[in-house]
């Protein structure tokens, strides 16, 4: 399959990856006839899902039943009404209906909308009527049915509901037996060009409403270098990436860049994340392959690893945060494995990584992905040197780059001040060292400006995340007169030292810091809490600690 994509699929060395990696885009791309379908035609019976959940249930697909499942689905989305351009949202969870459905929107033109099942009535009206949504495919749990019943009367461009079970309320349409029922799939004479919309995602920003990051029909070859060369999957891996189907991880990590590989995607449907629950999955469905964020990875390294057989791991990767080296240099010891990081965003596929061929640096995320022309720049527009902080840009001045966003949906102002003058801005901030190696710093808007100084949030948590007492904490600024802002701690402990909150130990942790980095970076403010603020894809929210703390 890569060599259909690929003018060559094995590289030696970062050189040779910037110099012979290129990507051929066919003319009307679409991943579920060029990837699903291609595979069921070349070897029916290879795995393309192995899928369980916390319930006990198991059941694998071949490429052979992925397409006729997905057949049957844009069948019975298109006796539904659903063609080209139209929008589907779908609330699915980790349930396979989330595979089936995301392809068959892909095979018929729509558009897929990934959404998660923490909306609320309010979140699904804006989406709904910010998107002109026609139909909506959910989980049929009580609490996600009846926030998409509440939203309907405020929703007037939702024509159709569809509830994959196990209940189905009036006025729900039944999924299951849809597609059971559903007649010979007849593909569109021409489901698609290749700039066309097929992927929405609305991104949780962290001041107003949810941006609209539309991706056209190649961002799934985007990922060729996310699945293959960062991930290092082949054909044999058997890949988990911990993710909710409404994040961009998903697509990131449980469908575009493994199937391309050939790899089998491996998905654990659970309710609540229990690290030694996902410890025996590994052991018990010898997984090869991990990527999960950095909590997770946090989490994985306080269970005592020694009682499970984590042998079949091959290779382990990170994004979603920054790595701290605590966390690097701890799961390495304990494991033998290197974690291997990566950045990007929901606008992007993977931009800068730490890929095979190289060795990884404990805290940095690696280097450009070569299909991205990445740079640092001042706040003047000048390039940043080495040592020196910068925005992470793509410059786009000889054209988009293959995975980059196509706007932002309906607000071409937004799409021209965040993308303008042949310059992409990420509003993430790093440095670069004389090795080409990005280390991250914090947003744009998360840099604490103290005394004079810039202080980037993650070398404070990094250098905090190395006291036994911390099992994560958030560094954010907070206003003070004489300082301009003073660097915040909020932290939370480990259980072994809960009962120690206090002043003794905020002075043990400000010195710790002190040690480990410049004495000026220490925090002057520190709080103990139970838990920090996250979004679905488990990045702290530090906008509201900070509106906490003003």
């Amino acid at each position: 399959m890569l060599e259909r994509f690929l003018e060559k699929t094995t590289f030696e060395s970062q050189e040779d990856f910037i110099k012979h990696l290129k990507i051929k885009v066919p003319e009307h791309f679409n991943f579920g006839y060029d990837v699903v379908d291609a595979w069921a035609n070349e070897a029916p019976d290879k795995k393309a899902m192995c899928w369980t959940n916390d319930k006990g249930a198991h059941v694998d697909f071949t490429f052979a039943e992925m397409k006729k499942y997905t057949d049957q689905t844009a069948s019975y989305f298109q006796s539904l009404g659903i063609g080209h351009g139209d929008m589907v949202m779908l609330i699915l969870k980790r349930r396979y209906e989330f595979w089936f459905s995301i392809i068959a929107l892909h095979k018929l033109g729509a558009v897929a909308i990934p959404a998660t099942h923490l909306l609320t009535k309010k979140d699904i009206v804006y989406r709904a009527n910010a998107a002109d949504i026609k139909m909506i495919v959910c989980a049929g749990e009580p609490v996600i049915l009846q926030h998409v019943i509440d939203a309907l009367p405020e929703s007037p461009s939702v024509k159709t509901v569809v509830s994959i079970g196990p209940e189905i309320p009036e006025g729900f349409q039944d999924f299951q037996e849809g597609i059971a029922h559903a007649t010979p799939f007849v593909r569109p004479e021409h489901p698609n060009s290749n700039d066309d919309i097929s992927l929405m995602y609305f991104t949780s920003g962290t001041t107003g409403n949810p941006k609209m990051v539309a991706h056209d029909f190649t961002y799934p070859l985007g990922h060729i270098v996310t699945g293959s060369f960062w991930h290092n999957l082949h054909e044999g891996s058997l890949h988990l990436t911990i993710a909710d189907t409404g994040w961009g991880k998903a697509v990131w990590g449980k469908l575009y860049g493994q199937w391309i590989a050939g790899a089998t995607v491996f998905v654990y449907d659970h309710e609540k994340f229990t690290p030694a629950d996902m410890l025996q999955m590994i052991q018990d469905y010898h997984i090869t392959s991990l990527c999960a964020p950095p909590t997770i990875f946090r989490f994985l390294i306080r269970e005592d690893l020694t009682k499970y057989d984590l042998s079949s791991l091959e290779y382990c990767t990170i994004a979603g945060e920054a790595l701290n080296p605590a966390v690097f240099e701890t799961f390495y010891k304990l494991t033998g494995i290197k974690l291997m990081e990566g950045f990007g965003q929901t606008e992007t596929t993977l931009t800068v990584a730490t890929f095979p061929w190289m060795e990884p640096k404990p805290g940095s995320m690696g280097v450009p992905n070569p299909q991205y022309d990445v740079d640092l720049l001042r706040p003047d527009g000048t390039r940043a040197e080495d040592g020196e902080q910068g925005q992470i840009v793509v410059r786009t001045d000889k054209g988009k780059p293959l995975g980059l966003f196509k706007e932002y949906y309906r607000d071409a102002e937004l799409t021209r001040e965040a993308w303008h003058d042949g310059i992409y801005y990420t509003g993430d901030v790093a440095w670069r060292d004389e090795d080409g190696y990005f280390w991250f710093v914090g947003r744009a808007d998360d840099v604490i400006k103290s005394s004079g100084y810039r202080i980037g949030p993650f070398e404070v948590e990094s250098a905090l995340m190395t006291h036994p007492a911390v099992v994560e904490c958030a560094i954010t600024g907070v206003p003070d007169e004489i300082r301009g802002q003073v660097v915040k701690a909020t932290i939370v402990l480990a259980k072994d030292y809960k009962d120690k909150a206090g002043e003794e130990l905020i002075k043990e942790l400000q010195n710790h810091v002190k040690r480990v980095t410049a004495p000026y970076k220490y925090p002057r403010v520190v709080e103990f809490v139970d838990e920090l603020p996250k979004t679905i894809s488990g990045k702290i929210r530090r906008v509201e600690i900070r509106a906490k703390s003003n």
